[in-house]
Formats: structure tokens, C-alpha cells, sequence
């Protein structure tokens, strides 16, 4: 008896096998929260994952972390939060897997971060750009990845929808 073995794509084995260690498991980068728009996407996106049943990680600086942890003091939309240093480190060491990176970027920093993400995973990153120089910042990416760009600062609405356009949740 002869088996035979039909390869199926990444997500649609995650989906049909549910079990822990090939769920997906997104990263949220966030670094400085200078930008106000990046707290309240960040928890959106965290939600719609949640609710996806994807393993959402986010990952930010101090103060980051902290107007998540103020905007959500139940932690209905957080399911992990993790020091931004300590996650690279942890990329770097094999300590972490994650199956997807979501960076947000408003400064030449959140590129770096990007590019880090995709070279310590070697998974897909999406860069979702915001500020009033986001236009310009999209032009400075040179490597392979989503990029969402929108000129936002104080209204996530327009981010929202060209998040909501790609649909993360649903690949």
C-alpha cells in the first residue's frame, strides 16, 4: 500500500489542525507611543485576533505598554504583553516563534524594527505606517513586506479600514 502526501499551505494547516504548537501566533510591535493612534489600533487589532482565535503577543517599550495596560485594565483584548528588548532577544535566541509581525511604524525606528522582525523570524511582516510622515517612510522600506500606510495621527479611522482591507485575521 502505497500513502501518499498532499502538501497543504501554512494557514490551512494551522486552521485544520488547531493544535498549540502550529497555531498562529501574531506579534504586535509597538514602539514609542508618540503617535495616538497607535494604543487604539493595536487593541483592535489584538481584539479581532482574539476573537480569531489567534495567539496575539504585543510588544512595545514601557510606556507603550502601559497605555495598553491603562485602556485595557481587564484584559479583554490583551492575551500576553511582553518588554520590546526582552522579545527581540527572545527572537534572536529561538526562545520565541511567531508565525506573523505587525509593526507598527511612525518613525525610522519602527523600520528597523520591521526589518528585524523579518529577519529574526523569516515570516511574513506587515508594516503598518502612521504619523504625518508616513508616506515618506513608505519609500525607506527595501525589504519584502505588507506595508499599510496611512497619514493618521489623532483618527484611526482610515487605518482601521485599510486594516481591515488586508484582513490579518482571516488569512
Amino acid at each position: 500500500m502505497t500513502s501518499s502526501f498532499i502538501p497543504l499551505d501554512f494557514h490551512t494547516y494551522c486552521i485544520s489542525m488547531p493544535d498549540e504548537s502550529i497555531r498562529r501566533v501574531a506579534l504586535l510591535v509597538m514602539g514609542c507611543p508618540k503617535v495616538p493612534v497607535q494604543t487604539s489600533l493595536v487593541l483592535y487589532l489584538a481584539s479581532r485576533m482574539k476573537k480569531a482565535g489567534i495567539r496575539t503577543i504585543i510588544a512595545g517599550t514601557p510606556s507603550a505598554r502601559q497605555l495598553i495596560r491603562v485602556a485595557d485594565p481587564d484584559g479583554h483584548y490583551i492575551m500576553e504583553m511582553k518588554d520590546l528588548d526582552a522579545t527581540v532577544a527572545a527572537l534572536a535566541d529561538g526562545e520565541l516563534t511567531v508565525t506573523d509581525s505587525y509593526v507598527f511604524v511612525h518613525n525610522d525606528a519602527g523600520i528597523s524594527y520591521a526589518a528585524s522582525m523579518l529577519s529574526l523570524t523569516n515570516r511574513p511582516v506587515t508594516a503598518i505606517l502612521f504619523g504625518e510622515e508616513a508616506v515618506q517612510m513608505a519609500h525607506e522600506i527595501t525589504f519584502p513586506c505588507t506595508v499599510i500606510v496611512e497619514p493618521a495621527t489623532h483618527n484611526p479611522m482610515q487605518l482601521k479600514r485599510k486594516i481591515e482591507e488586508a484582513a490579518p485575521w482571516d488569512v
